[in-house]
């Protein structure tokens, strides 16, 4: 049986631990908020952008296609997997790594998913997808914070233009964790090159929206090729942006359940001390009410004086 002094030590220690759990919660839980206003940021950022390729596109005589392709016309496809640098996340990082197998396993070039070009975005899920049949090529951190992940994005672009230079890349998925609650997630994946017709065809107005019309001096071509480079860097953006709040849902779900388990164990502490401060107080009351007793019988026992002896007459 514990001693009192080792259950308030377990119970101070207890104590300590929940108070960091739910301090590592609420950080998580500010970080969540923090990548929601940079994803927000962006609105009338990405709004300019469309309206760029609106009119870089209008009266285009036919939507820009990819480059990279190699002589038969095939493109080669990578991927970017984003997972964490940091633990105490759950099965994020197992999560999306498993999800990101399996659907490059069902493309067409699935017979060289060992020599498939993949960006792993953090250390840990780089870690997991080797035993998967992956290689990263590149590992790269993931950003610290919201104002860390422009500079994220410029690497990734780097990897991606050496990419398209060197290993003849003209499609690139983006694998990531989307935050759906507070504390829950989902995997999920986007393809980031090429532009899809349909998201093209969509930006490609008809007939323009207003009485005046579009004008540029450079050519088409040109402004089409740094109009795309700034989508894919608002898609990049995006992307790690809802995966760092994915991250921190999961952290989340994780220090949950671990204050859940640290209550509950600090509630069975607490029970144990009181049972056995209580009876530890009824034993020291036994000894005090049996010592009384004892001390009362023997003062009786004092007090009882013998009988005087009867003279006999003639004495």
């Amino acid at each position: 049986m514990q001693t009192l002094e080792t259950l308030k030590r377990r119970i101070s220690s207890a104590q300590d631990l929940l108070s960091v759990v739910r301090t590592m919660k609420t950080l998580a839980a500010v970080s969540i908020r923090q990548y929601e206003l940079a994803v927000e940021s962006l609105v009338d950022y990405y709004q300019t952008v469309e309206d760029g390729l609106r009119m870089a596109m209008w009266n285009a005589e036919s939507l820009p296609r990819s480059e990279a392709a190699d002589g038969d016309g095939h493109r080669r496809t990578g991927a970017v997997i984003f997972g964490s640098d940091q633990g105490m996340c759950g099965q994020f990082n197992e999560q999306i790594a498993g999800y990101a197998a399996d659907i490059l396993r069902g493309e067409d070039d699935s017979s060289q998913t060992s020599s498939r070009p993949v960006i792993a975005v953090g250390g840990r899920v780089a870690g997991r997808l080797p035993e998967l049949g992956l290689t990263p090529d590149e590992e790269l951190m993931v950003a610290g914070s919201s104002t860390a992940i422009a500079a994220s994005v410029h690497d990734l672009l780097a990897v991606m233009d050496n990419w398209r230079c060197t290993r003849k890349v003209g499609r690139i998925l983006l694998f990531y964790n989307r935050r759906r609650t507070a504390s829950s997630y989902q995997p999920g994946h986007v393809q980031l090159l090429p532009i899809h017709a349909d998201v093209l065809s969509q930006l490609r107005p008809q007939r323009w929206p207003s009485r005046t019309l579009p004008a540029f001096t450079m050519d088409r071509s040109v402004l089409l090729s740094r109009l795309i480079r700034q989508y894919v860097f608002v898609s990049l953006f995006r992307a790690m942006a809802e995966s760092l709040a994915g991250e921190n849902a999961s952290r989340i779900a994780g220090m949950q359940a671990a204050e859940n388990n640290i209550q509950d164990r600090l509630t069975e502490l607490q029970t144990d001390y009181h049972q056995q401060r209580q009876t530890a107080v009824t034993e020291e009351l036994l000894d005090v009410v049996t010592g009384f007793e004892a001390l009362k019988d023997d003062e009786e026992a004092s007090n009882v004086l013998p009988a005087p002896a009867k003279v006999m007459p003639g004495f």
